[in-house]
Parts: C-alpha cells; sequence; structure tokens
C-alpha cells in the first residue's frame, strides 16, 4: 500500500466545466483556506477601438470583471502585486464608456454604492504585469494571517468571528455618525462650482450651436434647430373645449354606421318616421293655404 500519494493540482476552470468569456483568462480566489469552493475573476488587457481616447493607459492596464464584494482595492492589489508594481486600482459596478469624460466625485450627490460584484481597472506600472496577471493559476486567498480581511458586522458584544480589537468602540461609532452629517457650507461651495460648470457649459453649447446654424458641412446639409422660433404658448380653456369638441366630430365621423342589421331597421324607421312627419307638415300648410283662399294649384 503507498504510503502517501501526491496532492494533485488544482482543476483549471475549463476541467471543471466553468464557462469563460471569450477573450477572458479565469483565475481562481478564495476567501480564506477554510473555504473550498473557489470564486474567479476574469480578465483580460483593456483595449479600446482604434481613434477611440481612453483614460487608462493602453497595454498597462488589466480589466476585471466579477469582483465579490469582500474584495476592496486594497486587496486585489495585494493580490496583483506578484505579477508586478500597481500603480492603481479602482472599482465602478459597470464597465465605463470611453467616450464619455469623467464627472468630478462628490460625495454629496454620489453617495456610496450598494456592495454588490464590480469590474475593476488594475494599472500596472510595466506592460508586463498584465500578462503575468492574465496568466494567474491561484487559487488566491484573499484573507490570510498576514492580511485578514473583515467582512459581515462587526460590533461589541458580537459572535465570536468579531474579535475585542476589530469592534468599533462607542467613541468611533459616534465619529463615524458626525462624519456622516453633511456640512452645509461644504454642500453650498460644492453646488455652486457645480452650477457654475453647468451654466458655463451650457453658453459654450449654445454659441457653438448659433454658429453652426445656417451654415452647411462639407456634404452641403443644413443644420435646422428650433432657435429662432416664435414659443409656443399654453392653451386657454376655451381652445381646449373646442379641441375636444372637434376631436368628437372627428370620432362620430369615424364611426361605423348600419354595421348591424338592428342598426339598418333603426334606420330605415327613423327615415319613415321623418317623412310620415313631414308629410303631415305639407298637408297643414295646405289646409291653412286653402282656408286663407291663397292656394292657387293652376
Amino acid at each position: 500500500m503507498v504510503a502517501g500519494r501526491a496532492k494533485r493540482a488544482a482543476p483549471s476552470p475549463e476541467e471543471e466545466g466553468i464557462p469563460s468569456p471569450l477573450g477572458y483568462s479565469a483565475v481562481p480566489i478564495k476567501f480564506s483556506e477554510k473555504q473550498q469552493a473557489s470564486h474567479y475573476l476574469y480578465m483580460r488587457e483593456h483595449r479600446v477601438r482604434e481613434g477611440t481616447k481612453s483614460s487608462w493607459p493602453r497595454k498597462r492596464t488589466l480589466f476585471v470583471l466579477n469582483v465579490p464584494p469582500y474584495c476592496t482595492e486594497e486587496c486585489l492589489s495585494r493580490l496583483l502585486s506578484p505579477c508586478g508594481p500597481v500603480q492603481s486600482v479602482e472599482f465602478h459596478g459597470k464597465p465605463e464608456l470611453d467616450e464619455s469624460p469623467k464627472e468630478p466625485k462628490s460625495k454629496f450627490f454620489h453617495p456610496k454604492p450598494v456592495p454588490g460584484f464590480q469590474v475593476a481597472y488594475v494599472v500596472f506600472q510595466k506592460p508586463s504585469g498584465v500578462s503575468a496577471a492574465i496568466a494567474l493559476k491561484g487559487p488566491l486567498l484573499v484573507s490570510t494571517e498576514s492580511h485578514p480581511v473583515q467582512s459581515g458586522i462587526h460590533s461589541p458584544g458580537g459572535g465570536p468571528e468579531c474579535q475585542p480589537e476589530e469592534a468599533l468602540s462607542p467613541s468611533e461609532w459616534i465619529r463615524d455618525y458626525t462624519d456622516s452629517v453633511l456640512d452645509p457650507e461644504a454642500l453650498r461651495v460644492e453646488v455652486d462650482t457645480f452650477m457654475e460648470a453647468y451654466d458655463k457649459k451650457t453658453a459654450e453649447e449654445e454659441a457653438k450651436a448659433k454658429e453652426e446654424e445656417g451654415v452647411p458641412d462639407d456634404e452641403g446639409w443644413v443644420k435646422v434647430t428650433r432657435r429662432g422660433r416664435r414659443p409656443v404658448l399654453p392653451r386657454t380653456e376655451a381652445a381646449s373645449l373646442r379641441v375636444l369638441e372637434r376631436e368628437k366630430r372627428k370620432r362620430a365621423r369615424k364611426e361605423l354606421l348600419n354595421f348591424y342589421a338592428w342598426q339598418h331597421r333603426q334606420t330605415k324607421m327613423e327615415h319613415l318616421a321623418q317623412l310620415r312627419k313631414k308629410f303631415e307638415e305639407d298637408k297643414q300648410r295646405i289646409e291653412l293655404m286653402r282656408a286663407q283662399r291663397k292656394f292657387r294649384p293652376y
């Protein structure tokens, strides 16, 4: 009997039957050594179309999908640091469009996103770091003894997973609450700055549109805008009533008459009744003219 057996290498995603997006490399990670199942990060070099401006440096940016909530920017930087010096790590809720300009972040109007799976842009100092990260086999450990990662809620008097040194003291709770209260003066300054930038941008767009108005382009087309048209006045109550009456008459004309047999019979009966009524009125008028000796048939 064999005394011991060599440990089998960790299976690749293809061997485990885990599908991987086309063009991505799957790298397994685990929260700790106790975790048996692996979570997979999908990585590839960040590329954009030719002629498109990108805020991320070419050939040095790694695009990562399926980043779990417990993996922070510092943690991901530590996991990828063996591949090469990491310049920056930035998380986003979804992939960014490189064509759209980035807006400055605000702690007032851009609250913290709900924790969830995110995408990451990792910028290395050298292009070799991207290829080394794609070639990683793993599994990588997020939480180790030297670099523990806290997860869940840590509060005084918690369970065994909440160590005393990790629990927040009352002064820390008070400080966190105080930091969450907005400063009215700082909020006013940020609002004024945003409105000034918005007004400046709007004025530039209007000036540009005014310059381009009426000027044909390379193909001879002229851009037509709403500038210069008379403003449309709001409808009055009388005008609204006229519009409703016009629509009512229009619908009445579109209605199908004599569609059913009973409608046809009823129309005939109403027509005969009108003829009889007119005949009686004519007889009365003739009798009246005879009485007044004004009836001269010849």
